[in-house]
């Protein structure tokens, strides 16, 4: 699936389709790179931090996870940090591209749905992905996503590009 970039002359019924559409171009230009990376390369870090892009991958379900799920709506989701062993970002071995690339639609669908059935000014549910601080309104979780993917977009450009894979946007 390709998504055309969101350019700004293109009109939008508001903020809410706006942030959607950077969210899913996003999302969707990781699932493309990843995708087209031959199989060797996805499990191998071509950084001295040492992530892969399967790692990129589950660590940007997580980020959403976190701030959708267990954030902005409050939830439990079991373990809000599953991404992560040791400080690091982890992928288990037996964990596929197909699978994750999946799961990382599968959130995309639920932040979605949310920010469809939601108002940019309503405020998260009181609790730990806070650390004690007033939850945010969905708008500022979103802008942060945005800013999150757009970042770690552009490190998948770096590493797709070593790897001898797709490159722009």
């Amino acid at each position: 699936m390709t998504i055309e970039f969101p350019s700004p002359t293109v009109p939008a019924a508001g903020r809410t389709e706006v942030f959607l559409r950077y969210l899913d171009y996003f999302r969707e230009t990781v699932v493309a790179k990843v995708s087209a990376l031959p199989e060797d390369e996805v499990r191998r870090s071509v950084l001295p931090s040492g992530w892969t892009p399967l790692e990129l991958v589950k660590h940007l379900r997580y980020v959403e996870l976190r701030w959708i799920e267990w954030g902005f709506q409050g939830r439990d989701v079991g373990d809000p940090w599953g991404d992560r062993r040791d400080d690091r970002w982890h992928v288990a071995p037996e964990e596929t591209r197909d699978d994750l690339l999946a799961a990382l639609r599968t959130q995309g669908r639920h932040t979605r749905a949310v920010v469809e059935g939601t108002d940019l000014g309503a405020v998260g549910a009181p609790g730990e992905r806070w650390d004690g601080a007033e939850p945010a309104s969905l708008e500022r979780v979103l802008f942060h996503l945005v800013q999150e993917y757009a970042r770690h977009v552009g490190h998948l450009d770096i590493v797709a590009e070593l790897a001898g894979g797709p490159t722009g946007e």
